[in-house]
């Protein structure tokens, strides 16, 4: 079938319908990357483990999700989209009941492998099929609706979980998705349908070296950015053997894609160079969406003793600013360069970063609201249109290769992400910390006469010998918090210079193809 047939093709149902029927789906399997955070030490305590064990309930799942998230494309050419979705609806829905019901930590953690195994296709699944729903010129549109899930479900799932599990049980936030997981597989059997070129490519053989590649290098990767910090990075040996045995398995899966005649991954689509500069920038807006994300929650809580579920409300404000703005961007795209538009969004974005490394220790609650909300306005000018010119230069049988290498990325983003939050955050309070100290020195007059005022109000209520010691735990304690602060403020500053560095990126961007008129004329 030619190239230009195929490119006409269109649904039988109207393309909004086929949306609200893929996005319910999206929606419930992004929610549930972060909805599991908060509700991580109930689940210990609950299962009779350590934090530290607990947390593979999110590295399990992780892993599992981003195996399975760039084999999309060559799993929906040999099991045909429309099964493929339903399948992973209803092994994803079945897991998350069997999440609910584990009556024990390794139990959960093997039902967050196959929810994880279900739901890594599901997001580039449904991103594909909206992008070939909707003709080129309503992308854009399409876009902004798939973005209200991938962009906002991520923000409100700490505080929906943290909410669940106050006033229920941690059980809870796996059962919800029992209603909504049977209500997507109705709808996807109703309005989702296979395109002619996805039908005809049932012939593939199945790389069992491929996958194999895949799972080591994406499994110990993935495990080494969740797990790194906690065991000093390469200063663990099985951290060093993990990072060689994943970029050797990394390597040899490259070549092994190139080389045979059915590939799992559709690594030729990298010569697009809109592809391959819109993949570096979205790996960028996932790292700075998802470490901000874990930042901002942790700061709050370590060192203004705010609530989880408070702390979750501060990421509110971006989320909602994400969902209103989405819809205007959406109908931009088209009528206003793309360059431009992410322009924008990139300078908001770094502003955001670059104001939140302003906080201070006597920050109030209001004064987080403008920078979380320029901090939304800025994901949706920048994931909507990215996303439409990232594919635009893609034939239409290799958009769903395409979707599920762009979702990787964007997870791996992530992941880096917050790797890097606890990893800085760490070092720098270490830093600060000795600078810091250098100055609680009787050389310094001001140290000296604070520190002697301390004592003589101490020694009034008690001991000498002990007034001193608890003034140097007051002066101790100052230290550290201020110290720490300096680590998150570090941080923050030093996203908002990454995001500045991908702006020259944005110049080697393509304008997507207009769309001929009469086309626009028939929709």
């Amino acid at each position: 079938m030619p190239d230009a047939v195929r490119q006409e093709w269109h649904p039988r149902h109207s393309p909004w319908l086929v949306a609200v029927g893929v996005m319910l789906a999206t929606f419930m399997q992004v929610l549930d990357t972060s909805i599991a955070n908060i509700a991580l030490p109930h689940i210990a305590g609950s299962l009779s483990s350590t934090p530290d064990q607990a947390t593979w309930v999110l590295t399990s799942y992780l892993v599992a999700n981003a195996i399975i998230l760039p084999m999309t494309g060559w799993l929906s050419n040999y099991f045909g989209r429309k099964r493929l979705l339903i399948s992973c609806i209803g092994m994803f829905t079945f897991a998350s009941v069997l999440c609910g019901m584990s009556p024990s930590l390794p139990m959960l953690i093997l039902a967050r492998i196959v929810q994880g195994a279900g739901g890594g296709a599901m997001v580039p699944i449904a991103q594909a099929v909206m992008l070939e729903s909707f003709p080129p010129h309503k992308r854009g549109i399409a876009m902004a609706t798939f973005a209200q899930a991938v962009v906002v479900a991520p923000i409100i799932g700490p505080t929906l979980g943290g909410w669940i599990t106050d006033n229920y049980s941690w059980r809870w936030i796996f059962y919800i998705n029992l209603p909504v997981g049977l209500l997507a597989i109705f709808l996807a059997e109703w309005l989702v349908e296979d395109p002619p070129y996805i039908k005809r490519n049932v012939k593939a053989a199945i790389d069992v070296l491929g996958f194999a590649l895949l799972a080591v290098w994406l499994a110990t990767l993935q495990i080494v950015l969740d797990k790194g910090q906690e065991a000093d990075w390469l200063g663990a040996a099985w951290v060093r053997w993990f990072l060689a045995v994943s970029a050797a398995a990394m390597i040899a899966f490259i070549i092994r894609e190139f080389n045979v005649e059915h590939p799992l991954v559709n690594l030729r689509i990298f010569r697009s160079r809109n592809f391959a500069v819109g993949v570096v920038l979205m790996t960028v807006v996932g790292l700075i969406l998802y470490g901000t994300t874990a930042e901002l929650p942790l700061f709050l809580q370590t060192l203004m003793g705010y609530p989880a579920l408070q702390s979750g409300y501060a990421l509110s404000p971006r989320g909602a600013a994400a969902f209103v703005t989405t819809f205007f961007v959406g109908r931009l795209v088209g009528r206003v360069p793309t360059r431009w538009m992410l322009l924008l969004g990139f300078s908001l974005l770094s502003f955001s970063a670059f104001l939140l490394g302003r906080i201070n220790l006597q920050v109030s609650f209001a004064s987080i609201v403008l920078p979380t909300v320029l901090n939304g306005v800025a994901i949706s000018f920048i994931f909507v249109p990215l996303t439409t010119v990232t594919m635009s230069q893609l034939r239409q049988r290799d958009i769903g290769s395409g979707t599920g290498l762009y979702n990787l990325m964007l997870n791996l983003g992530g992941s880096v992400g917050i790797a890097l939050v606890t990893t800085l955050v760490a070092r720098r309070t270490q830093v600060h910390q000795a600078l810091l100290a250098g100055h609680l020195t009787p050389s310094n007059p001001l140290f000296t006469r604070r520190f002697g005022a301390a004592r003589t109000m101490l020694e009034r209520h008690g001991d000498p010998v002990a007034a001193i010691h608890r003034a140097w735990a007051i002066f101790y304690n100052v230290l550290n918090r201020q110290s720490h602060l300096w680590g998150f403020v570090d941080t923050f500053r030093y996203f908002g210079l990454l995001v500045l560095c991908c702006v020259p990126l944005i110049f080697l961007l393509k304008p997507p193809p207009h769309a001929p008129v009469r086309r626009v004329d028939v929709h």
